[in-house]
């Protein structure tokens, strides 16, 4: 086509108005350009930093993200990620028993992991070493002299909550410190989950002196719940999060937790899908792991003996 064609072209469009419809184009290309993201819980302030850093990597690379934001995964599989509608997905909300992945093979779907896998082989993946990261958190404690502590951890069936309870559980034994069953609580990785299982853990056990955290916000609910109760943060309990999110450094928290590149993380699971996609790689599947590391600031410290504080 000639250059005076295509400039006639361009003014015809501009006096039409017209604007490229992505859904013709998909007609002829068979692809819809469209990357669709699951998440359960926006009202989590850790999906947004994950969901950001994703979003501008795939817009980089020529991809529209759609957000799906239903809490459960599965109730999604037939309605919006196996419609053809996208072109891929990345799951962060996978449990070891979710249906939806075998759901998308099946269908010859394209996706990545985030931040959670389903145990099974046969998927890209972008996570941090949780088992790690767990090991890590029990190694200071034991090196702090803490020896009555605690656990607030996640969901057994998500593979975060199994391999930071994991890491965590093995770290103490390796140090000659047993964690018994007693001084376990597991939930959502939710302030609820924080706040509650603390009141628990020390109506069980007043004399606690450290509790490992699944999570920032798991760790900001326990913070809240040690308040209440009277008790000082670090001087009575020590308490240590997960993920580093940027409330974690808030003046009011200052929480002692486990850092990871989480914007990269998100970042490298868009690359892993989108290579994926374009037919960049046939080798099977990849994973890139994040190596966990601990960010001290105000909420460890060595155990003091204390007097019984409730009546």
């Amino acid at each position: 086509m000639s250059e005076a064609t295509q400039q006639r072209v361009r003014n015809a469009a501009d006096a039409l108005n017209y604007v490229p419809s992505e859904a013709g184009r998909s007609l002829s290309t068979r692809s819809t350009r469209r990357i669709g993201v699951l998440v359960s819980d926006l009202a989590n302030p850790f999906y947004p930093y994950l969901v950001g850093p994703l979003h501008d990597e795939l817009e980089q690379r020529g991809y529209r993200m759609m957000l799906l934001t239903e809490r459960s995964d599965d109730a999604l599989a037939t309605e919006r990620l196996l419609d053809h509608s996208i072109d891929g997905a990345v799951l962060t909300t996978a449990t070891t028993g979710s249906a939806l992945p075998d759901a998308l093979r099946r269908k010859q779907v394209p996706f990545v992991f985030l931040n959670r896998i389903d145990g099974r082989d046969g998927a890209d993946s972008a996570v941090v070493d949780n088992e790690r990261g767990g090991r890590i958190v029990a190694a200071e404690l034991a090196e702090l002299g803490h020896r009555t502590v605690a656990l607030l951890g996640g969901s057994t069936d998500t593979s975060s909550g199994r391999d930071r309870e994991h890491g965590f559980v093995s770290g103490l034994a390796d140090a000659g410190i047993t964690l018994p069953a007693a001084r376990i609580r597991r939930g959502p990785y939710d302030f609820d989950t924080g706040y509650r299982g603390l009141t628990e853990l020390l109506d069980a056990d007043p004399d606690l002196t450290a509790v490992f955290c699944g999570n920032d916000v798991v760790a900001i609910g326990a913070y809240n719940a040690a308040l209440r109760e009277g008790l000082r943060i670090p001087d009575d309990l020590t308490l240590i999060g997960f993920d580093d999110l940027p409330m974690a450094s808030w003046e009011a928290f200052s929480l002692t937790t486990i850092r990871y590149d989480l914007p990269e993380m998100a970042r490298a699971a868009a690359r892993l899908l989108v290579e994926r996609l374009t037919g960049e790689t046939d080798r099977s599947a990849r994973q890139v792991a994040f190596t966990p590391e601990l960010v001290r600031r105000g909420t460890h410290a060595p155990p003091t003996l204390r007097r019984a504080w409730r009546v």
